[in-house]
């Protein structure tokens, strides 16, 4: 009897791969091993160039893909890759800002359609998503993230995800994705950016590992390594992450890019002593595609031959990419059609999608006496501020290829909303930095004579985002005098952020009778802007960052320790501050609604588990105002007492949903071991017997609190 095995389509990638690796030159699978910019035709010539980044348009990267096909010996095609972060020509809220969506299916949507632009126009590959937890808003680059929180990092890595890649990369419309910084980036001392980072074990992976690990079991392709060192070792050459926990661990068997020269950087960072150590820690740890330095090209062929570098560790390097190139069709496909750029790229449905979903991606943040919404007849409105009529800042950093010219500014949105009666006046009132204040006279002026001052102040786009990091989290220049100013003319007022971080606002958050945080949010801005403002969509979105009153709260994350000596107003001897608050000026997880929610009867499918169970937990959601509008039920637990110490309180669960006035809903969720357990002194994921609180409400800092008990197996 003769049996036939079918092979499946890795076996059959897997042999192609082994084809070519026989047939290749060591200077050809170095090359493998190399990213450039696009102005390397000789290089993509000579087989000796594996990706370029930076380059879109698909007449341009067609033109440079056929060198690669039809002129190089072995005809690899390369992998074009781009920083399609929010958005490609269509562009979405800063990814901040979409976490504060809350609403995975809008962020994954953002994705889906950036991926499909991004494709039209050549590119096969995204460094995005940046999965990095952030506590420390002074570091520049929280605006690219989810914020705080692993849970909710951990969702939006998913959907981002799947978003651009969807459930086959090579399908058209899709691109490769490239979650990073690998890791723990955003713990950066002092919120400096590149800075050292130094944790605990127990840190890294209950904080700083969750949203990569989510990433993978996505089935992210690729992963990019950070600029930091990690506990002494520089995380481009760090084995342990690299190596022991993404490809032991994990079965990661995607690629790993390094970050812009990060591999050469390892001489800076006192590892290495010169290129050729830089190439051999990088390619011994695992880092097997080099951005933009070249070391590996330089200096490989000389370890080799010193017996220094195994050819198996290049090889493998090579393997890995070429994987990923027939995993995404490229030897098969890799050419773009020209003809479907210009149908793809801000078409209308992307702007109607990027108008829906930078209006739940903002964050009602104060809104006293009701002032908002806005009437559309109001006789006069006064938009007013540095960025009230911007249309590059509205596109935030990192905005792909979007052309400001295509934004829509608040001052356009506001006017394209109102009656025509209603008379709109503008003043800029000053720059968002510097100190001259002359056009404050014309501010005061229109306000004055106006029903309502619109203000629109923050930050301007290359404030947030790489090598951004801030000392001050104050507005820049004199805004809040400008701020002030108007405030002193009486009339109502409603403040407008735009800004990639948590702003320290405290004048505002006291005296403003209104404050709509709205990040940056993309080529609609304006009109999702103006749909909140005057009530044709009812604000949703919640802060996935804590908003501290001071820098000198910093770091502040709702998901601390309880300490000792936990805060206490009356005794002196407790964790707080002598001129402060402990308390941050808006909480993880909060945000206003033009309709209010009310939570009751909140419920567990039992009073106990066992370790490995599953509890049950619902609660009731009413929407007792007038108006239908979305809330964020979010669910928190905390282990009362275990063998190492746990955070107050842990987000493991929520939902955004949509209610009619006077409509109830029962929402549940469900607690499983992934959701109980934590890391013990072995390093070891365990859910340990004990009582365990549950807290059900809008934000982290409220809500109807329960318990139960978990019991020891037998």
């Amino acid at each position: 009897m003769i049996i036939v095995l079918a092979q499946s389509p890795q076996d059959d990638i897997e042999k192609r791969i082994d084809a070519l690796l026989a047939a290749m030159t060591l200077e050809e699978k170095l090359g493998q091993l190399q990213q450039l910019g696009p102005d390397h035709p000789d290089l993509i010539r000579q087989g000796r160039l594996g990706s370029i980044l930076n380059c879109g348009g698909a007449k341009r990267t067609n033109e440079l893909q056929r060198i690669a096909v039809e002129q190089s010996r072995l005809k690899i095609p390369l992998l074009f890759g781009f920083d399609v972060i929010h958005g490609y020509r269509t562009i979405f809220p800063v990814p901040l800002g979409e976490a504060s969506s809350w609403d995975p299916a809008a962020v994954e949507r953002a994705a889906s359609i950036a991926a499909a632009e991004a494709s039209a126009a050549g590119i096969r590959w995204t460094f995005a998503p940046m999965v990095d937890i952030a506590r420390d808003p002074r570091w520049g680059r929280i605006v690219e993230g989810a914020g705080e929180d692993p849970y909710l990092g951990s969702v939006m890595a998913r959907a981002r995800v799947r978003g651009f890649q969807g459930a086959d990369y090579s399908a058209p419309g899709r691109v490769l994705a490239c979650a990073k910084h690998f890791v723990a980036y955003g713990a950066a001392e002092a919120g400096r950016d590149y800075n050292t980072t130094d944790m605990s074990e127990k840190t890294l992976r209950e904080i700083y590992l969750p949203p990569f690990k989510a990433a993978v079991d996505a089935g992210v392709g690729t992963i990019m390594s950070a600029f930091n060192d990690l506990n002494g070792v520089p995380a481009s050459a760090n084995p342990f992450t690299l190596t022991k926990v993404l490809r032991n661990e994990w079965r990661f068997d995607g690629f790993v890019v390094s970050d812009y020269e990060s591999v050469k950087e390892l001489i800076n960072h006192g590892l290495a002593a010169d290129e050729a150590e830089a190439a051999l820690y990088g390619l011994s740890a695992g880092v097997d595609m080099e951005m933009v330095s070249r070391t590996y090209n330089s200096h490989a062929p000389q370890l080799i031959k010193e017996g220094k570098l195994s050819p198996a560790t290049v090889d493998e390097a090579v393997r890995r990419i070429l994987r990923i190139k027939f995993r995404l069709g490229l030897f098969e496909r890799p050419y773009t059609d020209e003809a479907r750029e210009s149908a793809v790229l801000l078409n209308q449905e992307h702007l109607a999608a990027a108008r829906e979903i930078a209006a739940r991606s903002m964050v009602l943040l104060k809104n006293q006496r009701e002032l908002l919404p806005l009437s559309k007849d109001v006789r006069a409105i006064a938009v007013i501020g540095p960025l009230a009529d911007s249309q590059k800042d509205v596109l935030g950093p990192w905005a792909g290829d979007g052309r400001p010219e295509t934004a829509v500014s608040l001052l356009s949105g506001i006017k394209a909303k109102v009656g025509q009666r209603t008379k709109v006046a503008y003043a800029k009132g000053c720059e968002v930095a510097g100190e001259a204040t002359d056009g404050f006279a014309e501010a005061v002026r229109i306000a004055s004579e106006s029903d309502v001052a619109i203000l629109a102040v923050g930050e301007s786009a290359e404030m947030s985002a790489e090598a951004a990091s801030r000392t001050s989290l104050e507005l820049p220049g004199r805004q809040l005098d400008l701020v002030k100013a108007i405030h002193a003319t009486g009339k109502p007022l409603v403040v407008v952020l735009m800004n990639g971080r948590p702003l320290t606002i405290n004048w505002i958050a006291e005296n403003a009778p209104a404050i709509l945080e709205t990040w940056f949010a993309g080529t609609q801005a304006g009109h999702a802007i103006a749909d909140l403002l005057f009530g044709d969509v009812n604000p949703g979105g919640k802060l996935p960052v804590t908003f501290p009153r001071s820098v000198g709260q910093i770091p502040i994350y709702y998901n601390h320790k309880n300490t000792g000596r936990p805060p206490d107003a009356n005794n002196k001897y407790t964790s707080k501050y002598l001129d402060s608050p402990v308390t941050p000026l808006f909480p993880f997880g909060y945000g206003l609604s033009y309709t209010r929610f009310k939570f009751a009867n909140l419920q567990l499918s039992a009073p106990s588990i066992r370790p490995d169970g599953e509890m049950r937990v619902s609660v009731e959601v009413e929407n007792i105002g007038k108006r239908t509008g979305d809330e964020v039920v979010q669910i928190y637990i905390r282990d009362v007492a275990a063998s190492m110490t746990r955070p107050v309180k842990e987000l493991k669960g929520f939902k955004r949903i949509t209610l009619e006035p006077g409509e109830k809903r029962r929402v549940e969720f469900l607690l499983t071991p992934e959701h109980l357990g934590f890391y013990n002194r072995d390093m070891r994921f365990v859910v340990e017997p004990g009582m365990f609180k549950v807290m059900v409400g809008a934000s982290s800092a409220d809500g109807l609190e329960t318990s139960f008990a978990v019991i020891a197996g037998q």
